[in-house]
């Protein structure tokens, strides 16, 4: 029997890995994080989209690797707030990410406001060690609350109420949250375009 195929995800946040390896899989494919491979740079995320910033990560990780390399970069856009914080959904507070800083920031901006849909968007970039890249997007329309609630997911999670629920995602089992977030939208247009891409 072959030995797996390994695919870096380009993250070193624990739980997005978690939630990514709960959603995607591949059969024959070993997801590894960036903390499992020595040596890997921090890629600054300045790009203006959240495709460049995918598209930026799976790069400088493939080119340091060698190896088939998955990213993602998503966010929460406002409407009422023209988008924002958008690409600067981990920064919105400033740096370091602080997410209770983040929300605490986002409630003060909404503030008074009637109108508060937003969705989180995500998008997926898969590099391969030949050069070839892909990309693909997931998302998901919702509201945010007017307080935090739930102990579940990280970053905005506890304001962030998915169209057709009336509880944000932090306040969901994780496999309900994982049906339907931005990222598991992503994953599995990635899982049904890309499957065979890896084992070719």
């Amino acid at each position: 029997m072959a030995a797996p195929v390994r695919l870096l995800v380009a993250t070193r946040n624990a739980h997005k890995l978690v939630e990514i390896r709960a959603i995607l899989d591949w059969p024959g494919v070993a997801l590894v994080g960036a903390d499992e491979v020595p040596g890997l740079p921090e890629v600054e995320e300045d790009a203006l989209t959240f495709e460049g910033n995918a598209l930026k990560k799976a790069r400088t990780l493939r080119d340091a690797s060698g190896l088939w390399t998955l990213a993602d970069d998503s966010g929460l856009e406002v409407d009422v707030l023209g988008g924002a914080p958008g690409v600067f959904s981990a920064r919105y507070a400033g740096e370091p990410t602080d997410h209770a800083a983040n929300n605490h920031k986002l409630l003060a901006a909404l503030d008074g406001a009637e109108n508060r849909s937003a969705r989180f968007r995500c998008v997926l970039a898969l590099a391969a060690p030949d050069g070839r890249e892909w990309t693909i997007s997931g998302s998901v329309e919702g509201r945010i609350a007017l307080s935090p609630s739930g102990t579940e997911g990280f970053g905005y999670d506890p304001l962030f109420i998915p169209d057709g629920y009336d509880q944000p995602f932090a306040a969901m089992p994780a496999q309900v949250k994982n049906s339907i977030s931005h990222r598991a939208r992503a994953l599995a247009a990635a899982a049904a375009a890309w499957r065979d891409l890896i084992n070719d």
